[in-house]
């Protein structure tokens, strides 16, 4: 079968520090090409609709692919779906991904015929089931993860092994159109998949079953060694999580010489529990890291459920900063903030060096928070939640919530963007534009086109064609079994030893899965 696999156009908070490479969809194209099928790659986030429509055309699919790993990416994927249901009316269309894997039903309800299925969980796994299904005319129910409005098929499976799935990077038509600060252009691989800890506003360890899985130190080494971008992103959720793995692939890139700049995402506690791992990456190229700090105070933390105390998270930073490492740091503004709350958050946003993003509280479906508190929305409007819009009731008037909001986020664009960053960068910039890549000189300057509160709060008028279905009212005990796509496989499916088995239990607070 001819397949085309589509990565939706780019989130508000995507269009000014970063654009990454779509790793995700890559591994499900790749195992579709595996299974014998002609695949082509379009990601909208670097291409138009008028892009797609073109290359429809020209390719002729058999079946189309969506990426349906964001929730706001939800009414465009559903609106081209209706469009190319209309223009092709015999293309099998369906969709997978984090996101939609949740609210499987509830997509296919609103694509109104036009969506074949959800393929709920790991796509590279079964996207190759799905497609031989499909092209042999038997019953695609029998696939795992597949979602029907007829119903739904057996549980999503994992892939066998972490080593045997790559990433179909050569179908990618832009390659230099990803970038991530100064790695320009920029690459994403994965180490690991899925989370072993259980934060109340994340749905990771949900979709994964609270497993985590690893790759061999020589497989990620070979796919190092292939790649060409000078930049990588490693996009696992927490990094170095076990410290025995993270050594051992950074010798194993130190053994053949492979010469790369990194970022990486880790939590605090991590950190500073393999101290060693982290000294030796920065003495390898790794020269950004984002720790998930969340919350500045006690109770925000206990309200994430990060057992991570204030103190030992500044002291995170600080061995960060010990090591030479640009630090950037996420911080979750709750609707309950008022003027003095963000007026405390940005005097500690400039009191610091690092780079500061400031997120909204946003309950998506697969956290704990969406089950306490999706009854409360102001907006069932999908295009809203993107952690950057308050989709739950503000203290302040919403127009000054969004006021506070972006004069607290232009901390990072009076410290780190435009002139200031173009000075502090100059080596670089140079470099890159040199070399014909624009991508970061070019965002220094798109902070306030982007981060708007008159163009924030016009989102809300705008009129919404997909509306979240109504929610039930919060139950009082959440089981959290409902929560997962794929089913907690307990300490099996953990590659962590003892100790750092431990480490994690230590260190989350939910009940044991």
């Amino acid at each position: 079968m001819k397949v085309l696999a589509v990565h939706p156009s780019a989130l508000m908070y995507t269009k000014v520090f970063l654009r990454l490479e779509p790793l995700g969809l890559e591994l499900v194209a790749g195992a579709a090409r595996n299974a014998g099928h002609d695949v082509r790659i379009i990601d909208l986030q670097a291409e138009t609709h008028e892009d797609y429509w073109k290359l429809v055309e020209e390719f002729q699919p058999d079946a189309v692919c969506f990426s349906g790993s964001y929730l706001a990416n939800v009414p465009e994927i559903l609106d081209l779906c209706r469009a190319t249901r209309y223009r092709f009316p015999k293309v099998f269309q369906f969709i997978g991904g984090h996101s939609v894997s949740f609210i499987a039903k509830d997509v296919l309800e609103l694509s109104e015929g036009s969506v074949n299925c959800i393929l709920k969980g790991e796509g590279d796994a079964t996207v190759g089931l799905l497609l031989d299904a499909v092209q042999n005319g038997t019953d695609i129910l029998q696939v795992p993860g597949t979602v029907t409005l007829d119903g739904e098929g057996p549980p999503p499976i994992f892939v066998k092994s972490l080593d045997e799935v790559r990433p179909a990077r050569d179908l990618l038509r832009h390659r230099n159109k990803y970038f991530i600060g100064t790695l320009d252009p920029a690459a994403s691989i994965e180490f690991a998949r899925g989370c072993p800890w259980d934060c109340t506003f994340c749905s990771a360890w949900t979709f994964y079953g609270r497993s985590y899985r690893t790759a061999s130190p020589q497989v990620i080494a070979d796919e190092l060694e292939e790649i060409k971008e000078p930049g990588i992103f490693i996009v696992d959720d927490v990094a170095f999580v076990h410290e025995e793995h993270g050594m051992a692939i950074a010798n194993e890139i130190k053994k053949r010489g492979i010469k790369k700049e990194y970022y990486l995402e880790t939590r605090a506690d991590v950190l500073l529990r393999n101290k060693e791992v982290f000294k030796v990456w920065s003495e390898i190229g790794l020269s950004y890291i984002f720790i998930g700090m969340e919350a500045v105070d006690e109770e925000g933390l206990k309200q994430f459920r990060k057992r991570v105390s204030l103190d030992k998270n500044f002291e995170a930073l600080e061995y960060a900063r010990s090591l030479g490492l640009i630090v950037a740091i996420n911080i979750i503004a709750d609707p309950s903030w008022d003027r003095a709350r963000f007026e405390a958050v940005r005097q500690w946003c400039l009191e610091i060096p690092d780079i500061v993003n400031i997120s909204v509280t946003t309950p998506y479906p697969g956290t704990e928070i969406w089950h306490k508190e999706a009854r409360r929305l102001t907006t069932r409007d999908y295009r809203l939640f993107d952690i950057q819009h308050a989709v739950l009731p503000t203290t302040l008037p919403l127009p000054e919530f969004y006021e506070e909001l972006v004069k607290t986020q232009q901390v990072l664009n009076t410290k780190h963007m435009g002139w200031q960053a173009l000075k502090d960068t100059a080596g670089i910039a140079v470099n890159l534009l040199k070399n014909g890549q624009t991508n970061f000189v070019k965002m220094l300057w798109k902070f306030n086109s982007v981060f708007n509160p008159e163009l924030q709060l016009a989102d809300h008028q705008r009129p919404a064609r997909y509306l979240m279905p109504m929610q039930p009212d919060a139950v009082d005990k959440i089981d959290r079994k409902d929560l997962y796509v794929h089913g907690p496989g307990g300490r099996k499916t953990r590659a962590l030893d003892d100790a750092t088995e431990t480490f994690v239990d230590k260190t989350r607070m939910g009940e044991e899965a």
